[in-house]
Formats: structure tokens, C-alpha cells, sequence
């Protein structure tokens, strides 16, 4: 595991030298861990988070929500969320950062998803 992890790590610093959001295009960077997944939208020239999403669970007032279904459906829901989030801050086009994981599966699916939400890549 911890080459895999390494490897993983020496590639997403590949992936950041050629890549870097701006104001005007920030950066969707998706992270998976082995229960969540995990997606920000950040402006590198400024150094900040606009925003971000995930699937773990929020504690509200009356208890704690969790969001429903498989990890890949919640992928989805997590794609859809940072597209309705980059909405509100008037986002509509985004760099997409995979952070060093293969493009598929949950990677994937959360691309695809805000992709149909209405984010441009």
C-alpha cells in the first residue's frame, strides 16, 4: 500500500505542474479515500477553497444526515452538489484535477456528473 500510495503522490505533483486554477477557471480537485469522496473547487492564484463537497456526514440540528447508497452513488450526488455549489458563486467553467487516481469508477462518475450538472471542463 505504501508505494501504491507513493506512486500516486509522485504523479498527482506531475499532474500539478501542468495544471492551476485561476479565478476565472479554479480547479475541481477530487479526492477518494476508501469510505468518501471528496471534490473543492479552488482558485491557485489566490490560494483559496471556494467551495467544497463530500459524502461524509453533516451534523444539522435535528441529528446527523447521511447521504444514501453505494459509494458510487454517492459519487454521483457528490457531482451533482459541487456543480449546484460552483452555480451559486457563479462558476460555470472548471480545470478538473483527478489528484493522481486512474480516471475511472467514482473519479469518473463525479466528472461526468457535474459535467451534466451543467460545469463546463
Amino acid at each position: 500500500m505504501k508505494k501504491k500510495n507513493e506512486k500516486r503522490i509522485r504523479l498527482k505533483a506531475k499532474i500539478r505542474a501542468k495544471i492551476s486554477g485561476t479565478s476565472a477557471r479554479p480547479r475541481l480537485s477530487v479526492f477518494r479515500s476508501n469510505k468518501f469522496i471528496y471534490a473543492q473547487i479552488i482558485d491557485d492564484q489566490k490560494g483559496k477553497t471556494l467551495t467544497q463537497v463530500s459524502d461524509l456526514p453533516r451534523r444539522v440540528k435535528a441529528g446527523v444526515k447521511l447521504m444514501k447508497g453505494t459509494k458510487t452513488e454517492r459519487a454521483k450526488q457528490v457531482g451533482q452538489m459541487i456543480a449546484e455549489a460552483c452555480k451559486k458563486i457563479k462558476i460555470d467553467k472548471v480545470v478538473f484535477d483527478r489528484n493522481g487516481f486512474r480516471y475511472t469508477g467514482r473519479i469518473k462518475l463525479v466528472a461526468d456528473e457535474s459535467r451534466a450538472a451543467g460545469l463546463k471542463f
